[in-house]
C-alpha cells in the first residue's frame, strides 16, 4: 500500500457536475481529493481486505442470530423493547439486506483491523461506485497513472444485481432527508441502480411519508408504499412516534430491521466476546463490563450510536488525550471501549479503508483520509488503484 502524488485532471470539477456529483466541495472545503491516490497490490486487496471482510460478515450473522434468540443482547444494544420482536421477525423471515461498509485500519503490512461496521446508512457510496471509476479511466487516458491499473470496484454492477434479486414489488420508494445534499444525492443514485434493475422508483422525503387508515405507509399521492429504501438510521427511526406503524405496515424495508444489530458499536464488543483474539478484530467491551479494564492504557471510547466520528474519544488511563476527540450529540444510550489502534500515516494523512459489502459480499473499496486520528465529517475522499 502506497500513497502516490499525482496531477489532478484539469476539468475534474466540471466532470463531477456532469455526473451529478455536486457535493465534491461542500461549503468550499475539499472533499474529493485527487492530488494523490493509494496504490495496492492485488494480494493486499484480496487477502488483506476482501477475505477478512467476507469472514467478518459471516461472524456478524452469528451475532444477529444470537441477538434474536436472546433479548438481553437487544437490551444491551439499546434497541427499544417494543421492537425486539419485529427485529427478530425480520431476521427469521430472511429479509434481504442491500449494502454496508466496514471501516478498517490497514497499511498493507499487518492484518486489517476492524474499526466499525456502517451497516445501515453508510455514505460515500456514489463517489466509490462511480466517480472514482471515472477518475481511473480518465487518469489512465491522460497518462496520470500506470496503464493497466485496475480498481477494486464492482459496486455499481453488484447493486443493480442485488436490487433485481430482492424480490421487490414493481415500485420501490426511496426516502431520505431532502435538505441533506449528500443523503439525497446518494438516494438518487440508488434509485438509478434500482431502475437499471427494472424497478419503477419514487423519491420522497422521509418526513412526507404518511399512514393510511388501515396502517399502510403512503406517499404524497396516497399510493401505498410496499417497499421502502430509507437512508435514515434505524436508531433514529425506532425512537419516533411514526415507528409504531412499522411492524404492521406490510412494507419491505431496506435495510431490514435486523441490520440495527450490526449498525451499533456494541457489535464490536459482541464480536470480540464470540471471537476473542481474531486477527482482524480489536479487543472491545461494553464500558461497564469489568473486562473493559483489560483494553489497555490508551483506548478509544465510542457511543453505541455515532456517525462521522462524533463523540468518539481517545483516552489514556481514563483521561482524554489532548485534541483527540470529536464533539457531537451521541452517548446517551451507552458506550463501548476499544483497544487503541492508530491509523497508518502517509505524508501527514491517515487513511481509513472502507470495504463495501453488497448483499453480504465484498464489492469495492473507498478511502477517506483525515489529519486527525479520528476520521470525521471533514475527511477527504481519495481514489485508489490496483497495480497492473
Amino acid at each position: 500500500m502506497e500513497r502516490i502524488r499525482v496531477r489532478e485532471r484539469s476539468d475534474w470539477r466540471r466532470t463531477a457536475e456532469e455526473h451529478g456529483f455536486d457535493f465534491h466541495s461542500p461549503d468550499g472545503s475539499l472533499y474529493w481529493d485527487e492530488s494523490a491516490y493509494y496504490a495496492f497490490t492485488l494480494e493486499e486487496i484480496e487477502e488483506g481486505l476482501e477475505a477478512p471482510a467476507a469472514e467478518i460478515e459471516s461472524m456478524c450473522f452469528e451475532v444477529v442470530e444470537a441477538a434474536c434468540r436472546d433479548e438481553a443482547i437487544l437490551k444491551r444494544l439499546a434497541i427499544p423493547e417494543r421492537f425486539w420482536g419485529y427485529v427478530a421477525e425480520t431476521w427469521r423471515a430472511k429479509h434481504r439486506n442491500l449494502y454496508g461498509r466496514m471501516d478498517f485500519a490497514f497499511d498493507g503490512r499487518g492484518p486489517a483491523k476492524l474499526y466499525e461496521y456502517n451497516a445501515d446508512t453508510p455514505t460515500s457510496l456514489y463517489e466509490t461506485a462511480v466517480f472514482q471509476w471515472v477518475w481511473l479511466e480518465q487518469a489512465q487516458a491522460q497518462n496520470l497513472i500506470p496503464s493497466g491499473s485496475d480498481q477494486f470496484n464492482s459496486l455499481h454492477e453488484r447493486l443493480v444485481t442485488a436490487f433485481g434479486q430482492m424480490g421487490l414489488p414493481p415500485t420501490l420508494h426511496l426516502a431520505s432527508v431532502r435538505s441533506s445534499n449528500e443523503d439525497w444525492s446518494t438516494t438518487l443514485y440508488l434509485a438509478d441502480c434500482a431502475q437499471q434493475a427494472g424497478l419503477a422508483t419514487v423519491m420522497i422525503d422521509i418526513s412526507d411519508i404518511g399512514v393510511s387508515t388501515d396502517g399502510r405507509f403512503t406517499d404524497l399521492d396516497d399510493h401505498a408504499i410496499q417497499a421502502l429504501f430509507k437512508l435514515y438510521p434505524w436508531e433514529w427511526l425506532l425512537r419516533e412516534e411514526f415507528a409504531t406503524h412499522i411492524p404492521g405496515a406490510q412494507c419491505q424495508m431496506i435495510e431490514p430491521a435486523w441490520k440495527s444489530v450490526l449498525s451499533n458499536k456494541g457489535l464490536l464488543a459482541l464480536l470480540w466476546q464470540r471471537f476473542p483474539g481474531h486477527p482482524n478484530l480489536l479487543p472491545a467491551f461494553f464500558e461497564d463490563d469489568p473486562a473493559a479494564a483489560t483494553v489497555g492504557a490508551r483506548y478509544v471510547r465510542k457511543p453505541l450510536y455515532s456517525r462521522e466520528g462524533a463523540n468518539v474519544e481517545i483516552l489514556e488511563r481514563g483521561s482524554r488525550v489532548p485534541r483527540v476527540s470529536a464533539p457531537g450529540p451521541y452517548g446517551e444510550e451507552g458506550h463501548i471501549v476499544q483497544a487503541y489502534q492508530p491509523l497508518p500515516e502517509f505524508s501527514g494523512e491517515r487513511p481509513m479503508c472502507g470495504l463495501w459489502m453488497v448483499a453480504s459480499e465484498p464489492a469495492g473499496l473507498g478511502i477517506r483520509a483525515d489529519s486527525s486520528e479520528i476520521t470525521g465529517n471533514n475527511a477527504r475522499y481519495l481514489p485508489h488503484i490496483i497495480r497492473g
